[in-house]
């Protein structure tokens, strides 16, 4: 697939990033090389594979969720410029 400066232009306006004429001509073969690898890869058959997230299997290692730390209130707040009611004060930033 071929890509022209004219599109290299435009998807760097839709990315917001400034390029120059010289660097829209010396990404555009590289971008084209880039699809044309995407396009190799959609050759490819899949029909047998299952999809997958890694090459190997993962298992997660699960723990019991049980709260550990609770009833620290007061030691968390003495860290605290404002406190009020057991609550973090914090100065009303909408009028």
């Amino acid at each position: 697939m071929s890509v022209d400066t004219a599109t290299v232009r435009r998807i760097a306006g839709l990315a917001r990033i400034a390029i120059t004429d010289d660097e829209a001509a010396r990404l555009a073969p590289e971008l084209g090389n880039i699809l044309d690898w995407i396009e190799q890869l959609g050759e490819v058959d899949t029909a047998g594979v299952d999809p997958m997230t890694a090459v190997i299997p993962n298992h997660l290692r699960l723990r019991d969720d049980v709260v550990t730390d609770g009833g620290v209130r007061d030691a968390v707040l003495a860290n605290a410029p404002q406190a009020e009611h057991g609550f973090f004060t914090v100065p009303k930033v909408i009028e």
